[in-house]
């Protein structure tokens, strides 16, 4: 029986993900996503009850524009089932200092969120078109719509993890901190992870890797997440698609002071110019770099470069364990879905005693759950994220 559903939107900075679920039972009832977002060919794909569609939506297509084909095209399609919405459940990346947990919208929330794009400005402004293009459309769920944060499984981070070795004055005036993102995922995947292990999420040890566009590890103490690799903005930490992730801070002064680039245009190329983009000079998608790692020495150089910086963050995150580590765990699109990555990654790591099992690992991929450790080593894990379930449960959660 149709009740209690929930829709789930999360406007990403180049990419919109939606679904119809019912939290309590897991059910999906639709899911979608838009895809290359104001590139020259937009697509849409989605299922609605077991039934699959594709279609180009259009060329250079923006949020507003997906997101009214979603509205007067999929949802208009799904209309049987949309009637029994009772929620809509938003991601949103970046909480700022002010919002700690998920929680209504509402024109203070919107303003807050707007307040901290400045943290995440390629993900909270792309949050809040859906936000308001939501209302829009649907008044009629204005104060059922929910935010779920990133930011809020970081909530907990000791200050040795969250805080910066600048004038302390700058946390305690302006708030310049670790933050954190990818939470609901890493969240999610943890919460999988324990009941795997036949665990409580409360005794947990994990380093969860999110690994997609945006790539981030988090180190799990008795699930409390106790340090994560982005930090106040979703720029810090791994090699991601079109972000450089950690660099020397003077790069930036030598950028400006003796190339004469701007602040801005420096900012641009950290964040949509560099990563894998930046170090092949030709892509930031993923696939384009497994088809070709054997091929070409540009391809081969970037991912050996992706994997080498993951394996650093995951052999230091070891040291943050209390007692033991109960597994580690890949999930995201690339972590999902390019056994070559967990590969080599894991291959780094035999030192300290990850052994893979290269069959295992061969077969897991396109949304399967596994184990692709030998029985001898400490377990790693795939676990395809889920985070419309999440959202969901979230949203559910704050609107019963």
């Amino acid at each position: 029986m149709l009740n209690n559903l929930i829709f789930v939107l999360n406007c990403g900075s180049s990419s919109i993900k939606f679904a119809i679920l019912n939290p309590k039972s897991k059910k999906k009832y639709l899911s979608g996503i838009v895809e290359y977002l104001f590139l020259s060919k937009t697509y849409i794909k989605w299922k609605y009850l077991g039934t699959k569609n594709k279609k180009c939506i259009g060329f250079y297509i923006s949020h507003k524009d997906a997101l009214n084909f979603i509205f007067n095209n999929v949802l208009l399609e799904c209309q049987d089932v949309f009637k029994h919405i009772i929620g809509i459940g938003h991601r949103v990346v970046h909480g700022g200092h002010k919002i700690k947990y998920s929680t209504l919208i509402n024109n203070s929330i919107i303003q807050l969120i707007e307040d901290a794009a400045i943290f995440a400005p390629l993900h909270n402004p792309a949050n809040l078109i859906g936000i308001k293009e939501i209302v829009k459309k649907y008044p009629i769920f204005s104060k059922k719509n929910v935010a779920v944060f990133d930011t809020s499984f970081y909530q907990n981070m000791p200050k040795t993890s969250f805080l910066y070795a600048i004038p302390y004055f700058f946390y305690k005036r302006h708030n310049i901190r670790r933050y954190g993102a990818h939470g609901i995922s890493h969240r999610y995947v943890a919460s999988e992870a324990a009941l795997i292990l036949n665990k409580s999420f409360n005794s947990i040890n994990l380093i969860t890797c999110h690994l997609g566009n945006g790539a981030s590890v988090s180190a799990i103490c008795n699930g409390v997440c106790v340090d994560t690799s982005m930090g106040l903005t979703p720029l810090e930490g791994l090699v991601m698609g079109t972000r450089s992730g950690d660099i020397d801070p003077s790069i930036i002064f030598f950028m400006h002071k003796k190339l004469g680039i701007s602040i801005k245009d420096i900012n641009n190329i950290l964040t949509k110019e560099s990563g894998l983009l930046g170090l092949s000079g030709v892509s930031s998608d993923f696939r384009y770099f497994e088809k070709n790692y054997f091929l070409k020495n540009h391809a081969k150089l970037s991912v050996d470069i992706f994997c080498h910086r993951l394996a650093k963050y995951i052999a230091s995150y070891m040291s943050l364990m209390t007692n033991s580590l109960d597994a580690i765990v890949f999930t995201g699109g690339i972590g999902e879905n390019v056994p070559l990555v967990r590969q080599i990654t894991l291959l780094k790591l035999s030192l300290i005693g990850f052994q893979i099992d290269i069959h295992r690992n061969s077969l897991i991929k396109n949304g399967k759950l596994g184990l692709i450790s030998k029985d001898k080593s400490h377990p790693v894990l795939v676990i395809p994220t889920n985070e419309e379930l999440a959202i969901a449960e979230e949203t559910i959660k704050i609107i019963s």
